[in-house]
């Protein structure tokens, strides 16, 4: 009577099998999970509770969660509700453990798979006569290819300036591409920029400087010109350009040079005039130096000189420059100006073939030798090119053959 009194709350719950057996199964709130197992058992598999590992063997699922019940929690710990479906299943049967034969084998395939040691290499190549290489040799021959390709350039301008002179039309080929030089994008300014922030109130000057100092982002320049606004030297021109009025001066006195004596008055002037146009291409693509990179290195108390030579020397790469500014300075800037030794295989096989021989005939492969040689970072631009591209492409892939050889 007392049972019946402090008895727990009965759960009626559906039991089912793998092999399809299905019943209904009363038990307090309070029966441990393995009990109801031990009934489960007894209900769907007579006498499987002789063998004393039939319970251990056998796990409960809840089917709505999924969860395995654990054999030492209550229903009621498990959460289980009235009229939930359990599922009554075998455990799955370990894996057997591996035979030493096995175990023996695997390990013998291992082995054999396995890569040799330094004592099994050495062991193998002691028969092999020995050889006296120069390590450091061998590394200067895997040479840097735009380390190399400075000094391909240097060479190559000199053989397409003799080719181009050699064109009658030379002359007006490259008054045009003077005059395309011009209108170089890297000294536009966007308009729509600059009105902007010159509605602000900001002065014209002023103004370019900071797009030209932060990408032509008119955010950022504004920002710039807030925090410069106290600065004294704000107007100052940026470091390795000239002035606008300077500029303005040149260009003048480059249109004058250009139009000049054309080339049906007489060869020596044509040629004359040619290299005076040349002269003019080559300082117009003058090397540009990174003002950001410029301004961060001057503040650490370098000359600006210095500060434009390092960058020159490092592709404007502002922390290989200050290592270089801070390191023994090697190469020099000089040693930029130098070319290949022309009875070199690489040159020779590079003036042989026929796309290179083809490409030192148009004007446009000068003007891009030119640019990559002062600005290395433009020779993708020049790679993408209809024009130039297969020029380099047929370049570097000389120059990775023979450096393989």
């Amino acid at each position: 009577q007392e049972e019946k009194i402090f008895a727990g709350k009965v759960l009626r719950l559906h039991v089912c099998t793998m092999e399809g057996s299905e019943w209904l199964e009363e038990v307090p709130e309070d029966t441990t999970v393995e009990k109801l197992k031990e009934r489960c058992l007894k209900h769907c598999v007579p006498g499987s509770l002789e063998d004393p590992k039939a319970v251990t063997h056998h796990k409960l699922i809840h089917a709505t969660s999924e969860k395995v019940l654990t054999d030492t929690k209550t229903v009621l710990e498990e959460n289980i509700q009235d009229r939930d479906v359990l599922l009554l299943i075998k455990k799955r049967a370990p894996p057997p453990l591996p035979k030493m034969a096995d175990v023996s084998a695997e390990e013998k395939r291992k082995q054999e798979q396995k890569a040799p040691d330094k004592e099994a290499i050495l062991k193998a190549t002691a028969n092999l006569p020995s050889r006296s290489a120069d390590r450091s040799v061998a590394q200067h021959s895997m040479r840097d290819f735009q380390t190399e390709l400075r000094k391909i350039l240097v060479s190559l301008i000199e053989v397409a300036q003799k080719l181009l002179a050699l064109n009658p039309d030379a002359v007006e080929l490259f008054k045009k591409a003077n005059a395309m030089l011009d209108e170089d994008e890297e000294d536009r300014v966007d308009e729509i920029a600059l009105r902007q922030l010159t509605e602000m109130g900001f002065p014209e000057s002023r103004a370019v400087k900071a797009l030209r100092l932060n990408h032509m982002s008119v955010t950022q320049a504004m920002e710039w010109l807030i925090e410069h606004a106290d600065d004294p030297s704000v107007d100052a021109p940026l470091p390795g350009q000239a002035p606008a009025e300077a500029t303005a001066e040149a260009a003048a006195s480059s249109a004058e040079a250009t139009a000049g004596p054309s080339s049906e008055e007489g060869g020596e002037e044509a040629k004359d005039e040619l290299t005076e146009i040349f002269k003019k291409i080559r300082r117009k693509r003058e090397f540009r130096p990174d003002p950001r990179a410029v301004i961060a290195l001057m503040e650490m108390g370098f000359d600006e000189k210095e500060v434009v030579d390092a960058l020159r020397v490092n592709n404007n790469q502002q922390n290989a420059a200050c290592e270089w500014l801070l390191g023994d300075r090697k190469p020099s800037p000089e040693d930029l100006d130098k070319g290949i030794d022309t009875n070199s295989p690489l040159f020779q096989a590079i003036l042989e073939n026929p796309v290179v021989q083809l490409g030192l005939t148009n004007p446009k492969t000068l003007l891009a030798f030119e640019d990559m040689l002062e600005n290395p970072l433009n020779s993708t631009q020049w790679m993408n090119d209809p024009e130039t591209g297969p020029v380099m492409l047929q370049i570097s892939r000389i120059f990775q053959t023979l450096n393989r050889t």
